[in-house]
């Protein structure tokens, strides 16, 4: 069994004094995903930049103090890159990736934006730019039987049960149609799965996101924006799919909480290669 968690942990330095670092020595995930680390290798707390028994590749932006993802692995990667060759985010702290024996695994941290901005402009700009990267590691995939796991913070919500006030954020960034038609083709065009949707059809949420503002978190008034993607053979073997809220607000170590996935995948043996893919259904979007 194979088990993968992402989580935005809103700052690791900020996460680890919190309970981020329990949290680690106690998950029973093979492979950690996180995002919006803000901190350079050398500004990891110690304890987390190379903890005992992990594996870690951490991205940080050029921007300091800003995004940054990393992964932490229990098996030894092949080979490792930051970036998806894209000259424009391949130092932003956005995208880092492992190849395992049997899986590419990312972290992605795909930026807010906000209507009206260049931020929003740029979000445009690197969903174009991602989603083609997205279709070759598929592609290239499918064709060795291998497996690939896009996880992160997407900031997208796709459908209306991913966000709680989605009449209110219809035009707001994370919720307008382009992007969730994006969001679509992610799932059609480029062949990727929602395993937590897939696990989890017809009910609101499970969100993963909730804001520090208010009274959210208490009247679990979130979005789910948070997702584990995967190709289709490894989508087919996910047995589990679990948020892991938080039993209340004090005991929050970030906004976001973890998503972890289990799935049968053998990491040492390369099942048969796939058969091209044509398109994987997904729910439309509302």
């Amino acid at each position: 069994m194979l088990t993968v968690s992402t989580v935005n942990v809103n700052g690791i330095r900020a996460a680890a004094a919190k309970g981020f670092t329990e949290w680690l020595n106690a998950t029973p995930a093979e492979v950690v995903c996180l995002q919006e680390v803000r901190a350079e290798p050398d500004q990891f707390p110690a304890h987390l930049r190379a903890p005992d028994g992990w594996h870690t590749l951490i991205a940080p932006a050029a921007a300091k103090g800003r995004a940054g993802v990393a992964l932490y692995s229990r098996i030894a990667p092949t080979s490792s890159r930051i970036g998806f060759g894209d000259p424009e985010f391949d130092t932003s702290g956005r995208y880092a990736e492992m190849q395992l024996p049997t899986l590419t695994v990312g972290s992605l941290y795909l930026p807010a934006g906000e209507v009206g901005t260049e931020r929003q402009a740029e979000k445009e700009r690197f969903m174009k730019a991602f989603h083609a990267h997205l279709t070759a590691l598929n592609t290239e995939a499918a064709a060795t039987g291998r497996a690939v796991l896009i996880c992160g913070d997407w900031n997208i919500a796709h459908q209306e049960a991913d966000i709680k006030n989605w009449k209110a954020n219809q035009k707001n960034s994370g919720f307008l149609p382009e992007e969730r038609e994006w969001l679509t083709s992610v799932m059609t065009d480029a062949g990727y799965v929602d395993v937590v949707r897939t696990l989890h059809p017809g009910v609101e949420g499970p969100y993963s996101w909730w804001s520090f503002r208010g009274k959210a978190f208490d009247n679990d008034s979130g979005w789910r924006i948070d997702y584990q993607m995967a190709s289709a053979n490894l989508a087919t073997v996910a047995s589990s799919a679990v948020t892991e809220r938080a039993a209340s607000y004090g005991e929050r170590w970030s906004d976001h909480a973890p998503v972890t996935c289990a799935y049968d995948w053998d990491l040492a043996a390369v099942p048969a290669p796939r058969a091209p893919i044509e398109g994987v259904a997904a729910t439309a979007v509302d």
